[in-house]
Formats: structure tokens, C-alpha cells, sequence
């Protein structure tokens, strides 16, 4: 690990850290070095790039594997994120086959491939009045609620559970048991069992979703399909509610921000990019592991050290984005990590996009008046997972 100015000992990711709020830490290192010493859980010594365009030089490498999975060591408390409980054969199979996380080249590709097609910028485009629609409905069911409402509760989370159903084609009949399942948690065996209800569901009764995608693909298993399936809804919809959630908090800290959109709704698109710049949720995304030595800007990182990127640290790259500390919903923040980069980007994103409009654009207009009560995202709390993310709280509003 030549050219490394902090090699004189690993770090662990600090405790302090707050989703509108990172840790002084990262500026630090930040500051002094392009990739630091990071420990692993499994005693491992490897690095962790702080830095924009080392960052993307990263992601986008493909001499960097994604196996092992090595979980970085956090000061934090770590909500693992395993639904507990025993699952059977077929089940474990499924899980195993299909982790497109901790796959690499051509076996990577053909799973990313059979889901990508629901999920394109013209699929998410077609899916907008769906998507408004149910904002609208959850947006009701807020202000129902009246004043001093939980905006993660009775907007957020609802708004991610839907859309994620209705584009992987989970059926209405069980969709409260799908948000049960995958929104509180339940044992794996639960959750597998759901959807293999939902699959048998879609084999009689096929639509324009995931679900029947998968079953109308010759060159996938039964049991491939019931792996991608869970590894989507284990995926991706956390983010979503995270993002609604954690985005109002910082449009709300900094009152003008939201004014800016309240005055011009049209201004939403652009201001999601900087709202999800400012929000990140990875402290670290999945680790990669360098398979020949790589030289990332003046750094030798030699075969066999696993890296992790740290898209929080990069999307406040100071060399990337003036002023990154401060939410500037007038900013052009293309160009982001939040979504990760390069080959596993994620496979949502533009979706995403179109989720999160249609969620701050109904705020906006409807609610021009909504201001932060409390939420417990202003103190730090555990992460969300072992690879490092932030977790969705509670975020109290009034309007």
C-alpha cells in the first residue's frame, strides 16, 4: 500500500457520524490522503478511498472483485440486517446463487441483465402516474394524521413498500403481509415463503413486472428467480424510504432550501440529485478486493486488499463539490456516488429518481408550510447494516 501518507496504523469507521451530518473523521482523512488504512471484521487490513475521482476510479475497475466479502469494523453499533431464523435448502440455494452483490464479470451480467429491463429510464418514466398516484394516497393518509406526524411511518415507508411491489409484481392480496415481512423483518423462512406465494401468483396471472419477467426468462432457474426476487426486495426500498425521510430532514434544517422548492416545484428533479448527494446513505459500500496490484491516483494497492469506497466521504469531495457541507437544492450535483458507479451501480436508480420527485414535489406543493418537530436523525445512531449505511429514523413534522 505505497504512497499511503496514514500507513502507520488501520482505522475503525467512527461512531459519531449523522446522516445530514458525517463524521468529522471522513473530512480528515479526507484531507490527508486519498485511500486510509480501514480494518475489517475479519482482522484484515485493507483501505478505504475518501476521495471523489479515486472513488470512481475504483468502482469502475473491474480488476477489483467483489469477493470476498470482507464488512468493515465500525465504532457504531451494527444492526446486521439478517432476518433471523433457519431457511430451508431451497431457500439457501436461492440466496446463494443469485448474490449479483458478490459477483463478478459475465456470472454478474446475466443476472443484472434478466432485472434491469423494469427498471430502465424508460420503464420509470411509464411507471410516473402509478408512482403519483400512491403518493398522493400516502400524502392524505399524512395529513390525515394530522400535525406532529411521523413522516417515515405514514409517508416515506409506505411510499417505498407500494412502488416496490407494484414493480416487482407482488399482488395487492399480499401486500400487507410483504410490508410486514420486509419493512419490520420476519424470518427468513417467512419471507421466502411470501414470495414464493407471489411467484405462483404471477405463473397464473403474469403483468408487466419483475415477478413475470423472471418466470417468462429460459435462461433462469426456478430457483434463480426466487433468489433475485428476494435479493430486490431486500434491496433498494430501504433507500428509497431513507432518502424521502432523511431529504425532508435537510430541506427542513435549512428552511430557505425548502422555500426555494415550495416557490418552484420545477426545481424538484434537480434538487433530488443534490438531496441524494447530501443524504448518502453509504458510509461505505460493498467492499471490493484488488486481484493484481492497482495503482488508484498515488496509491500501490497491492493484490489481495480489499477496498472499500465510502461514497459519503466522496460526495463531500471538496475538490468535486464547492462548499459540499451545505445542502444547495440550486446546485448541479450530477455526477454523484450516492447510487454507487461503474458495473454495479444500482439497478434502481432510475427509478429512484422518479420515486423521489413525485415524493418531494406533492410535499411542496401541498405542505408549503412543513417544518422539522424532532427526529432522532439529528443524533447518531447504529448502522443499518455491516457494510456501513445509514438508518432511517423517525422524523416528526407539523405544517
Amino acid at each position: 500500500m505505497s504512497g499511503c501518507p496514514l500507513g502507520h496504523g488501520s482505522s475503525t469507521l467512527p461512531a459519531d457520524s449523522m446522516p445530514t451530518r458525517p463524521s468529522p473523521q471522513l473530512r480528515r482523512w479526507r484531507q490527508e490522503a486519498p485511500l486510509v488504512p480501514l480494518s475489517y471484521r475479519d482482522g484484515h487490513e485493507g483501505l478505504m478511498v475518501t476521495r471523489y475521482d479515486e472513488a470512481k476510479a475504483v468502482l469502475g475497475d473491474p480488476r477489483f472483485s467483489q469477493q470476498p466479502q470482507r464488512m468493515p469494523r465500525s465504532d457504531a453499533e451494527i444492526e446486521e440486517g439478517v432476518p433471523p431464523g433457519p431457511l430451508d435448502e431451497a431457500g439457501v440455494l436461492a440466496t446463494d446463487s443469485t448474490n449479483i452483490l458478490g459477483l463478478d464479470g459475465a456470472a454478474h451480467l446475466r443476472l443484472r441483465r434478466a432485472v434491469t429491463r423494469r427498471f430502465s429510464a424508460r420503464a420509470s418514466r411509464l411507471r410516473r402516474p402509478a408512482v403519483a398516484a400512491i403518493v398522493a394516497d400516502q400524502l392524505e393518509v399524512l395529513i390525515d394524521a394530522g400535525p406532529g406526524a411521523d413522516l417515515l411511518a405514514l409517508y416515506a415507508e409506505p411510499i417505498s413498500i407500494r412502488v416496490h411491489a407494484l414493480v416487482l409484481g407482488v399482488a395487492d392480496h399480499l401486500l400487507e403481509r410483504y410490508a410486514r415481512d420486509y419493512v419490520h423483518g420476519a424470518p427468513r423462512q417467512q419471507q421466502h415463503d411470501l414470495l414464493r406465494e407471489a411467484i405462483d401468483h404471477r405463473r397464473e396471472t403474469p403483468g408487466e413486472d419483475v415477478i413475470s419477467d423472471l418466470l417468462a426468462d429460459d435462461d433462469l432457474s426456478d430457483v434463480e428467480v426466487e433468489g433475485l426476487l428476494h435479493m430486490l426486495s431486500m434491496s433498494g426500498r430501504d433507500t428509497i424510504a431513507y432518502m424521502i425521510s432523511t431529504g425532508t430532514v435537510a430541506l427542513l434544517d435549512e428552511p430557505g432550501q425548502y422555500r426555494l422548492l415550495v416557490e418552484d416545484p420545477e426545481r424538484v428533479p434537480a434538487a433530488v440529485e443534490e438531496i441524494v448527494r447530501f443524504c448518502t446513505m453509504f458510509v461505505t459500500l460493498f467492499p471490493r478486493t484488488a486481484t493484481e496490484p492497482i495503482t488508484i491516483g498515488d496509491v500501490l494497492v497491492e493484490e489481495g486488499t480489499t477496498v472499500s469506497v465510502s461514497a459519503v466521504s466522496a460526495n463531500r469531495d471538496e475538490r468535486r463539490f464547492e462548499d459540499p457541507d451545505r445542502i444547495d437544492v440550486l446546485r448541479d450535483a450530477r455526477g454523484h456516488l450516492a447510487f454507487g458507479d461503474g458495473p454495479h451501480g444500482c439497478v434502481g436508480q432510475q427509478l429512484a429518481r422518479v420515486e423521489l420527485d413525485e415524493a418531494f414535489r406533492a410535499l411542496v406543493t401541498r405542505l408549503p408550510g412543513l417544518r422539522l418537530v424532532s427526529t432522532e436523525q439529528h443524533q447518531p445512531g447504529p448502522l443499518a447494516h455491516p457494510v456501513a449505511t445509514y438508518a432511517a429514523r423517525p422524523v416528526i413534522v407539523s405544517w
